[in-house]
C-alpha cells in the first residue's frame, strides 16, 4: 500500500516536497515513481527512480526543477519540487513497479493522490 502526502498550496517560484510511504517489507524490490493529473488532462509521468537507486528519469517539463529520491530504510519515496509554476498544479500520484525500472505508462501499483496547487 502506498500513502502519499506533502501536497499543498504554494506561490509560483516556491517549493514543496511530496512523500509516499509504503507498507510491507519489499520496498527495496520496487522501482518507484510519480505521476500527475491536472484538471481536464490525462495523467502524465513526472519522475522515476530505479530499484538500485542508480537511475532516475524525469519528464522534460520538470527536469532541473524536480528531484526524486528514496529512503529504503524508511520505505519512502520523495519528490522535491522547486521553482514551481502554475502549470505544475495537479494531483500527484506515487506508483511502484517490481521491475528494475518503472513502467512510465502503466505501473501496476498506485497510491492515492496528493493535491499540489501553485498560484501565480
Amino acid at each position: 500500500q502506498l500513502q502519499a502526502s506533502g501536497g499543498g498550496l504554494v506561490r509560483a517560484g516556491g517549493s514543496l516536497r511530496a512523500s509516499c510511504a509504503a507498507s510491507g517489507n519489499s520496498f527495496i524490490r520496487y522501482a518507484l515513481g510519480w505521476f500527475r493529473q491536472a484538471p481536464g488532462k490525462e495523467r502524465e509521468f513526472v519522475a522515476s527512480i530505479s530499484r538500485s537507486v542508480v537511475t532516475t528519469y524525469y519528464a522534460d517539463s520538470v527536469k532541473g526543477r524536480f528531484t526524486i529520491s528514496r529512503d529504503n530504510a524508511k520505505n519512502t519515496v520523495y519528490l522535491q519540487m522547486n521553482s514551481l509554476k502554475p502549470e505544475d498544479t495537479a494531483v500527484y500520484y506515487c506508483a511502484a513497479d517490481p521491475r528494475l525500472v518503472l513502467d512510465t505508462t502503466s505501473p501496476p501499483y498506485w497510491g492515492q493522490g496528493t493535491q499540489v496547487t501553485v498560484s501565480s
